[in-house]
């Protein structure tokens, strides 16, 4: 499914339509934030994955 340039256009164009100019990037703000708040939580989870598999010393 590839999206041509034409259509991309008229997307854009239907979520100016809907959102406002002034709204668009108050929700690219909040999308970005969620996606570094995504990728910071994943992180947590693979460094407490590496930490359980090293062996412990005694």
């Amino acid at each position: 499914m590839n999206l041509g340039f034409s259509e991309i256009l008229l997307i854009a164009l239907v979520v100016l339509l809907l959102f406002g100019g002034k709204k668009i990037p108050e929700l690219m703000k909040g999308l970005g934030k969620g996606v570094r708040s995504f990728k910071d939580g994943m992180k947590g989870i693979d460094d407490d994955f590496d930490e359980a598999e090293k062996p412990k010393d005694k």
